[in-house]
């Protein structure tokens, strides 16, 4: 059984009494959230000309509006309720961000006309906090050497700080999906070797993360593990391979510094 196979059973055989008991009451607490903005939103102006307009089209009975007491299509039915919910543009409770406003309006318009049970998700959080801090590593780390594989590193800011915020069911192919989990074992491989002591955090591909072109055909090579490791850690790589422009650099200091590119002359100017 291949990786995506793996996962996939996991996410099959995992019933809903599975799931924390914190993490069902957040997501029970951003629906009742979403209902209650949604009503707010209804008493709007911008709320009371889409619930006016989508009564108005005569379209199949398929979901409801919610707070106009009607039902129409499914494109429709997203419609008004997103434009309710955003009519107030207020966040989901918590202030981590808003992806109930985002996402369920049309999730609820689906949901109701397939008879969904709203147990299936298309997007996913890796929590790597624990196994990162055992090892020295950074959730960087793993965004950076994601980057040697050719993925464009996942959300990490929000809705949980530090964890990784996959949506592979967006687009991809059942191959890409492969290689995708394929890289990931790969790298939680990487993390296992720092933890245990074989290679110090700061000698890791890891950390010396993302490998440029330039670096990797460089005359000096003074890394522990072999230029190989460091740019093609697959085998696909060597058909298909991004090269990044830039290798690691301090994230936070070219934000909270300013650095001015414009001629020295205008410079001492300003």
């Amino acid at each position: 059984m291949g990786a995506t196979e793996t996962i996939a059973k996991w996410i099959v055989d995992t019933n809903y009494e599975d799931i924390p008991p914190d993490a069902i009451r957040v997501a029970n607490e951003s629906c009742f959230d979403l209902l209650g903005v949604i009503l707010a939103g209804s008493q709007q102006p911008v709320g009371e000309i889409i619930q006016k307009y989508t009564s108005g089209q005569g379209a199949a009975p398929e979901s409801t509006i919610l707070a106009g007491g009607f039902q129409s299509t499914q494109a429709n039915a997203a419609l008004a309720n997103g434009t309710m919910v955003h009519a107030l543009d207020f966040d989901d409770f918590g202030g981590f961000g808003h992806p109930t406003v985002a996402i369920f309006p049309a999730l609820l318009a689906i949901g109701e006309h397939t008879g969904a049970t709203g147990r299936v998700a298309h997007e996913c959080i890796l929590d790597t906090r624990q196994m990162l801090a055992d090892a020295g590593l950074t959730v960087d780390d793993v965004a950076k050497r994601l980057i040697d594989y050719g993925y464009h590193a996942p959300t990490m800011s929000f809705p949980v700080p530090g964890t990784l915020m996959v949506e592979p069911t967006e687009s991809e192919s059942r191959a890409e999906l492969d290689r995708f989990c394929d890289a990931m074992l790969a790298i939680r491989a990487a993390i296992a070797a720092v933890a245990d002591g074989s290679l110090a955090a700061a000698a890791s591909p890891l950390r010396h993360a993302p490998h440029t072109a330039a670096a990797a055909t460089a005359d000096e090579w003074d890394r522990v593990y072999p230029r190989t490791q460091g740019a093609f850690p697959a085998a696909w790589l060597r058909d298909h391979k991004y090269w990044p422009p830039v290798g690691r650099v301090d994230q936070p200091w070219g934000d909270r510094n300013l650095v001015c590119s414009c001629p020295d002359d205008w410079a001492e100017q300003v």
